[in-house]
């Protein structure tokens, strides 16, 4: 292994902690569907700060892919909280804006 792949902190992509905020909520049918997600960086510096996460879901590809995944009532989401935090190969992923949330951290 070179040391690139074997220590997480060497690599240049390391950019502190993050929170990944899952947000779910009742749909039309009373299922529990994914309302948003987001990620954020958690600030290392002592005091109070506010951060604002742009909130996003992911889309159906097809036609018929919204059609069944609205008349089963299962939409698209993301298994792998990863998927959300490190952004790598999101790229191919389609998605829509959602809102934001607003977080609060108190860091000591």
């Amino acid at each position: 292994l070179s040391p690139r792949t074997s220590n997480p902190f060497t690599r240049a992509s390391f950019a502190g902690p993050q929170i990944v905020v899952s947000v779910y909520g009742p749909d039309f049918f009373g299922n529990d569907v994914v309302r948003g997600y987001g990620a954020v960086h958690v600030p290392i510096t002592p005091g109070r700060h506010t951060r604002t996460i742009a909130m996003f879901v992911p889309e159906s590809t097809s036609r018929l892919q919204k059609f069944t995944s609205w008349f089963t009532g299962r939409r698209p989401e993301f298994t792998d909280p990863r998927v959300v935090a490190q952004g790598e190969g999101r790229e191919v992923t389609r998605v829509r804006s959602q809102g934001f949330v607003t977080i609060s951290f108190n860091v000591m």
